[in-house]
């Protein structure tokens, strides 16, 4: 491995401390936050709202969600905090993050004019920003009130725009970005963000509501394997996003396959490559594996075997996808910089011929995704055991 001083010769500098957890920390109350809303909204609440489910368990996983909205409320207020703190202690010359934690500098910061050719301050951005978040945040944590908790469906939709909001004022450029491409890095990087959050964070919301077990009754399988398999169609659509923005994003910082390994930036973004791609082998084991067990048991009318696979080994599994997800989440403060200003690579301007590409690319992941939703439906309509 390249070592820390060969890495700063080559123009890497490895981020402080305090950069890495307050970025890390930022992920992650994006992850529960977005993840967790637009879960809930996407595959936990249509299920909730069928009519044959068990009221007693809709009931316990309503009481679950609400509370891990309420603390995801809590860590994105916290985290969001810090992130503002690192950017004032980034800003100018520079200061020492402590100091960049007393209130007066942040608003200072915050209150700065527009820099010159700016079409409104970068400040005014941020002061946005963390105005939409500390709403956002306030719809959630009020759910730690019984009263607000009847009103589920409501606050958490209330939020989910909200949340997405957070992240996304804060990609505004201050200025006219100078070409196309730079359009584009903005689109991207938001989707890959995006798309990222609502993977990890809807796994780990999932998992954690799985625990409740032992309150459910012996019905609640029907109603997890309507979750699980919701919550499948929003985790393959969230890979293609990942994949394809992913393609984009590692085109314009990594020039050859080996900067992969021959730059600090570009050891990162492999380590960052073979977790993905961890989570998304753990996901083909529920695809091809689990959920055609799940809906086979589910033809069958097999109450117990329904109950083992959705609560006993299919979260089993989402435990180790969530246990990656985070290890990404770490990994994300490193990538600072690019590995083609490492190797001294020119930068590179899009043309026909690699959008062209591209649209090959994207178009034979959708296929292969596809491809996926369909071997998994055929795997189960077969008459095997539901459970091997």
């Amino acid at each position: 491995m390249i070592s820390i001083s060969l890495a700063a010769e080559a123009g890497y500098a490895v981020p402080p401390l305090w950069r890495i957890l307050t970025k890390a920390g930022y992920f992650i109350g994006l992850s529960g936050a977005i993840g967790a809303t637009v879960t809930y909204a996407a595959s936990i609440r249509p299920a909730l709202r069928a009519p044959e489910n068990d009221r007693g368990d809709v009931g316990v996983i309503r009481r679950r969600t609400a509370g891990y909205l309420a603390w995801a409320g809590v860590v994105l207020l916290v985290a969001g905090y810090f992130q503002l703190a690192g950017r004032v202690a980034r800003a100018g010359k520079g200061m020492p993050f402590g100091e960049a934690l007393a209130p007066g500098l942040i608003w200072d910061f915050l209150r700065a004019p527009a820099a010159k050719g700016a079409w409104i301050a970068q400040g005014t951005i941020y002061l946005v920003q963390n105005l939409v978040l500390v709403l956002a945040s306030a719809v959630l944590i009020s759910l730690f009130l019984p009263r607000a908790r009847r009103r589920l469906d409501a606050l958490a939709l209330t939020a989910l725009p909200l949340t997405l909001a957070v992240t996304l004022v804060a990609a505004v450029p201050a200025t006219k970005p100078k070409d196309a491409d730079k359009w584009l890095d903005l689109v991207f990087s938001q989707t890959h963000i995006v798309s990222g959050v609502v993977w990890a964070g809807g796994l780990t919301l999932l998992a954690t509501l799985a625990g409740a077990r032992g309150r459910l009754s012996q019905d609640a399988g029907a109603l997890w394997a309507d979750v699980w398999g919701r919550f499948a169609f929003v985790a393959l659509t969230c890979v293609g996003a990942v994949f394809t923005s992913g393609l984009w994003l590692s085109w314009k910082h990594v020039g050859s396959v080996s900067q992969l390994w021959t730059t600090t930036y570009g050891l990162f973004l492999l380590v960052k490559i073979l977790l993905v791609l961890g989570m998304v082998t753990a996901g083909g084991v529920n695809q091809f594996w689990l959920m055609p067990r799940i809906a086979r048991a589910r033809r069958d009318d097999a109450t117990s075997s329904l109950l083992r696979l959705t609560l006993g080994h299919f979260p089993k599994v989402v435990w180790g996808e969530v246990a990656l997800g985070i290890a990404v989440l770490a990994i994300v403060p490193f990538l600072g910089g690019s590995a083609r200003s490492e190797a001294g690579s020119p930068s590179v301007v899009s043309s026909g011929s690699v959008f062209a590409m591209g649209a090959v690319l994207v178009l034979a992941l959708a296929a292969s995704l596809y491809i996926t939703v369909r071997t998994s439906d055929a795997l189960a309509r077969r008459t095997a055991p539901a459970v091997s």
